[in-house]
């Protein structure tokens, strides 16, 4: 005003801009590109040969055994994808699953040739055929008619050496070994263990059913152990003096990988 000692105030409005909405369009362009590769990697995955994406597969299931198993090939220094199937899956564990089919085949032929002879159709019951950490396991338990060995002796009764026998032909076609077990009840001989006792009633009889095997078929070669464990390995720990405890063990072993 005219005449006024007052000094003018200017105001000046400086208008901000967002930098482009703030930069949230970086982070929204971000997950677009990641999104890209991953649709660009499965693509190139579906295009692969089945070989490398097992391979894949077991990266992702167990990246360190993996790795500690074939670092020069995540390293981008080993074999080319012809040479990647051994990695999904070990060589092991392909010849222990070949194993296993041929052992439930030849439980199938077992049981088979049980129904058919009835000579043997009494033991059906007395088999127990089962699938263990070891490899196959044929169980040959006795009953109260001491159908395998007369009380106390290990002289195998005609049918019961017919059956092993039967056994044996059928374990010969397999390139696995076996070990053959004696188990005894606990009833002791009189001898206070200075002389015959069910160790070696229980060895003697694992022995009487190595020699049916072998008159079966399968050669020595192919027996890796018999043992006799009289009774310290108890099927019926709560009756030790039952008939259950008397059994004859066989154990084709599973064959490792070269």
């Amino acid at each position: 005003m005219e005449g006024s000692n007052e000094t003018p105030i200017i105001v000046k409005k400086i208008h901000k801009h967002g930098g482009h909405h703030g930069g949230a369009w970086k982070v929204a362009y971000a997950d677009f590109v990641t999104a890209m590769m991953a649709l660009f990697i499965v693509l190139w995955i579906l295009g692969q040969s089945q070989e490398v994406k097992e391979a894949i597969a077991g990266y992702f299931k167990d990246p360190l055994g993996f790795s500690s198993k074939s670092k020069s090939l995540i390293d981008g220094k080993g074999p080319g994808p012809s040479q990647v199937p051994s990695l999904s899956l070990s060589e092991e564990e392909k010849v222990r699953e070949a194993q296993k089919e041929d052992f439930k085949r030849m439980e199938e032929k077992l049981k088979s040739e049980l129904d058919k002879d009835t000579n043997l159709s009494g033991f059906s019951n007395l088999v127990k055929i089962e699938m263990v950490k070891e490899g196959l396991k044929i169980e040959l338990t006795d009953n109260q008619n001491d159908v395998f060995f007369e009380l106390g002796t290990s002289e195998l009764k005609n049918d019961a050496r017919k059956l092993i026998s039967k056994i044996g032909a059928e374990i010969s076609k397999l390139p696995n070994k076996i070990t053959v077990e004696g188990h005894t009840d606990s009833h002791q001989f009189s001898n206070k263990g200075t002389g015959f006792t069910n160790y070696e009633l229980s060895a003697e009889r694992a022995l009487s059913a190595k020699r049916a095997l072998v008159s079966g078929g399968i050669v020595e070669n192919q027996i890796d152990g018999v043992i006799g464990y009289a009774d310290t390995k108890l099927r019926d720990a709560a009756d030790p003096f039952s008939f259950v405890n008397r059994r004859i063990s066989i154990t084709v072993k599973f064959k490792e990988a070269k």
